[in-house]
């Protein structure tokens, strides 16, 4: 660079791009959380110093992404955000948290290593002297729980599930990086939040929520039972299939 050239400056973003991060960064950190109504365009339109249509630009770019919506004679609001899951996979929660475009966070409530109770016995076909691995735990999607889950393993066929604490990492992806699984049942229902799942979803009791049943094994043993509770309004179950031709 001679002495003669001056650096070029970088160039401010638009006030178009800077009102869409703006109001993009306050809904994927959780400061506005799914129902809060955002300011009214002509309240953004004073705040920026800028038209009315720059404005419109950015929100009408958000209502595309589908992070708000538009209400009639009654504003624009935060999306309550719609995960999608394959009925036909086992499916990691982060990424589903993540296809969002929210942060996911995992924490574990309650581990206890008990025998098999009669109930458990009939759900994964067990032996009596079988021993389980308990689990509670919640997954978060920004500051909100997003799915509750329950977890039988059972240790006859995860043995070193008994050392493991679950504190740090979820139960399916370290049972999927352990253990071949060979098959795998779904059951799918509708329920109404009975007053623990409602408080730990912080949910009104009775709202409704997808609960996701699953049992898998490996050649013939049982591996483990996880029943995955979520808000309704927050969930969807999307298979893929085609039609039998008949041969």
């Amino acid at each position: 660079m001679d002495a003669h050239t001056t650096p070029v400056e970088a160039k401010e973003p638009s006030l178009h791009r800077r009102i869409l991060e703006d109001v993009e960064g306050k809904i994927l950190s959780g400061e506005w959380p799914p129902g809060h109504r955002i300011p009214f365009e002509h309240e953004l339109t004073e705040q920026y110093q800028c038209s009315r249509m720059t404005v419109n630009k950015a929100i009408t770019d958000l209502v595309k992404r589908g992070l708000i919506e538009r209400r009639r004679k009654s504003g624009s609001y935060v999306t309550h955000p719609h995960a999608q899951s394959a009925v036909l996979e086992i499916h990691d929660i982060r990424l589903e948290v993540e296809s969002l475009g929210l942060p996911y966070r995992y924490q574990r409530r309650t581990r206890l290593d008990r025998a098999a109770k009669a109930a458990d016995r009939r759900l994964l076909e067990l032996n009596e002297a079988v021993r389980l691995t308990e689990i509670s735990a919640l997954h978060f999607a920004g500051k909100h729980p997003f799915c509750l889950e329950d977890r039988l393993i059972n240790l006859e066929a995860v043995p070193e599930a008994a050392e493991e604490s679950f504190t740090d990492v979820a139960p399916s992806p370290w049972l999927i990086s352990r253990v071949p699984w060979s098959a795998a049942e779904h059951r799918i229902r509708a329920v109404g939040a009975d007053a623990r799942a409602a408080e730990l979803l912080a949910i009104a009791p009775g709202t409704p929520c997808l609960v996701v049943e699953r049992r898998t094994w490996s050649g013939g043993v049982y591996i483990t039972h996880v029943r995955l509770t979520y808000p309704g309004e927050m969930h969807e179950l999307v298979a893929e299939f085609a039609p039998t031709h008949p041969k």
